[in-house]
This record gives structure tokens, C-alpha cells and sequence, in this order.
């Protein structure tokens, strides 16, 4: 079979067919009186074996190896090709997410466009000091979803904190650029899009906060406890107990219940809560005694009311804590001219 015919049933071009040629890829077996390639069955099979590793990623000298050596082993060549393709893959997603992140910048000339190039090298960069300047450079303004995307991937607390004062300056779609973040399988990520969100005042992100107190981790739920809890959110209740039990953040949990019972004037429901946790955490002394500590946070009526009838708890360590700091706010009372509910 004549070159002009092989190139006609195989798709392949008679250039590309001369070019495999002198790469002694796929040589003709015969030439005609004329000098013509003349093709035999074997050498179209071998063309189409060729065609058929080429849409593997294999390069003409690879795949020349591999036909003159039919012993040679695919695992090893096929591992290289994945590494490559996954690299390539890598850098073809890079480009895509700075093609959008322009995009979603609404350029209005191509000034706008190397501004936000610039800001994307410098977020990109591997030194924080770097990323910090990019941020905080005076030009550096980004759509939300670029800024977002930021925040959710910095380990570093100095640079997080720059995009978000950065994010916060954006003005819309903060909210709804953060909010995927919470529903990330990586804790980590979790926990930078909820302490961004507790930054965010506005309905809208108290709503993705209260989401998260439902989170698996515990630190998540706290930091959203604290937002809301901060925000007067009664249903943060449970959670923010739930913190002074296990002793995460313990310190700022009981305050904030402390700033809620005086200000949302729902302090009953608080003191019932917390004499509920009191009684669920019997027999763990570390436990009760950091709630005791919630307690002298309460408004002195409700503070004084549970820590009294703490003082004749049968734990003597939560009883000589309750009864000194019961002491305490009394002998506080009386210096401030206030009255102190009988016991």
C-alpha cells in the first residue's frame, strides 16, 4: 500500500509518516520500481500501535523504546506519565482559578488585570512576609472569592488576619465566599472560615455561624459559641457550657454566659442551664469546679443563689471554692453599698 493510501486509512498525514520514517519509528518494508513507500500489513499495525501510545502522553522516542523492546516493563513508564499529567493537571487548575479570580475582579481595563496578577504572585508566594505586604499593599483590593480562597488556605495567623481585615473591606459576598468553608472535610479549613465568619457582623453570618455549632470539632463549635454568644444568641447556651465542661476556652465561655444573663434578660434560663450542667457532670471534679467559676461570672443574685447551695456540695473542693467565692462577691457587695439576697 502506497504512502498516499495508508495516510487516507489511517488518518495519519503523509508528513507525519515521512517523519516516522527518518525516526526509523515505522520504516516502510518495501519500495516500488518508482521508489515509492510501499507499506506492508505489519507496518500499518505498527503505525496504528504507535497512534494508539501517543494518545497515552508517550513522546515518539519513548514510544520507539517501547516497540523495539517488547520486554520492556509499563509500570515504571506509565507511573512517569501520571506524575506528569498530574503536574500538568496542577498547573492547568492554577491557571483556571487565576483566569476566574480576574474575572470575578470585573477588570475594566488592563491595569485592573496585572493588579490583581500581582496580588495573586504575591499570595502565592512561599514567604509570609510577602504575602502579608501583597495583602496590605495599597492596590491590593480583590473580590471577595479571591480574598476567601485566601483566608481558607493560610496557615500563617499574622497574614489570615490581614485578609480578613482585607476581606472585610470588600463589602458584599463575604459571607457566601466564607461559607463553603465550613463544609470543608479539612478541620483546619473549618476553623479558619468560622474565625473569619465570628469577625463578620449581620444576620447573614450569624446564620453560617449557627450552622457550625453543630460541627464535629470542637473548637469550630466554640469559636461560632462565642460569635453569637457575644451577639446575645441564646441557643448558643448548651454549647458555650459544653466548652467550660471540657475546658476549652473555659475562661471566655463563662464570660460571655456571664455578659448574655446580664443583658439578654434571660438569666433564668442561663442559671437553669447551668445548674443542669452542675448536676450532668457529677463525679468529675475538674469539670464542676470550672463551672463554678461560670457561675461567679452570673449576676451576683444568680451567682450568689448557686454557689451558696454549691458551698454544702458533698465534693469538699467544689464546696470550699463555691463558699469562698460566694464570700468574695458578698464582702464585694457590701464594699459597693449593694444588698446581697438571703441565703
Amino acid at each position: 500500500m502506497l504512502i498516499g493510501e495508508v495516510a487516507r486509512r489511517s488518518g495519519v498525514s503523509t508528513r507525519m509518516l515521512r517523519h516516522y520514517d527518518a525516526l526509523g519509528l515505522v520504516r516502510p518494508s518495501g519500495r516500488t520500481g518508482s521508489g515509492y513507500r510501499e507499506y506492508a500489513d505489519e507496518d500499518i499495525r505498527r503505525i496504528f500501535h504507535v497512534e494508539s501510545l501517543r494518545t497515552l502522553g508517550l513522546s515518539l522516542r519513548q514510544i520507539g523504546r517501547v516497540l523495539e523492546d517488547p520486554g520492556f516493563a509499563p509500570s515504571t513508564l506509565i507511573g512517569e506519565l501520571i506524575a506528569e499529567s498530574e503536574q500538568r493537571l496542577s498547573r492547568e487548575q492554577e491557571l483556571l482559578e487565576r483566569l476566574r479570580a480576574v474575572d470575578a475582579s470585573a477588570p475594566s481595563g488592563w491595569e485592573d488585570v496585572l493588579r490583581i496578577v500581582e496580588l495573586l504572585r504575591g499570595l502565592g508566594s512561599p514567604s509570609a512576609a510577602r504575602r502579608q505586604q501583597a495583602v496590605l499593599a495599597p492596590t491590593a483590593e480583590a473580590p471577595a472569592r479571591l480574598l476567601a480562597e485566601a483566608i481558607l488556605s493560610e496557615s500563617d495567623p499574622n497574614v489570615a488576619g490581614a485578609l480578613r481585615w482585607a476581606l472585610a473591606r470588600a463589602g458584599h459576598d463575604i459571607v457566601a465566599s466564607l461559607a463553603p468553608g465550613l463544609g470543608s472535610e479539612h478541620v483546619e479549613v473549618r476553623r479558619r472560615a468560622v474565625v473569619a465568619l465570628a469577625e463578620i457582623p449581620g444576620d447573614e453570618a450569624a446564620a453560617a455561624l449557627a450552622d457550625a455549632l453543630e460541627d464535629a470539632d470542637m473548637t469550630v463549635r466554640g469559636h461560632a459559641a462565642l460569635a453569637l454568644g457575644s451577639r446575645g444568641v441564646l441557643a448558643t447556651v448548651p454549647a458555650l457550657l459544653g466548652m467550660v465542661v471540657e475546658g476549652v476556652s473555659d475562661v471566655e465561655a463563662s464570660e460571655t454566659l456571664g455578659e448574655m444573663a446580664r443583658e439578654s434578660g434571660s438569666a433564668g434560663r442561663i442559671r437553669g442551664a447551668l445548674v443542669d450542667a452542675l448536676s450532668a457532670s457529677a463525679g468529675d471534679t475538674a469539670a464542676r469546679m470550672r463551672l463554678v467559676q461560670a457561675a461567679a461570672e452570673m449576676p451576683s443574685d444568680i451567682a450568689l443563689d448557686v454557689l451558696r447551695r454549691l458551698a454544702r456540695d458533698d465534693d469538699r473542693a467544689v464546696a470550699r471554692t463555691a463558699a469562698a467565692l460566694a464570700d468574695m462577691l458578698e464582702r464585694r457587695a457590701h464594699a459597693d453599698g449593694r444588698e446581697t439576697p438571703s441565703p
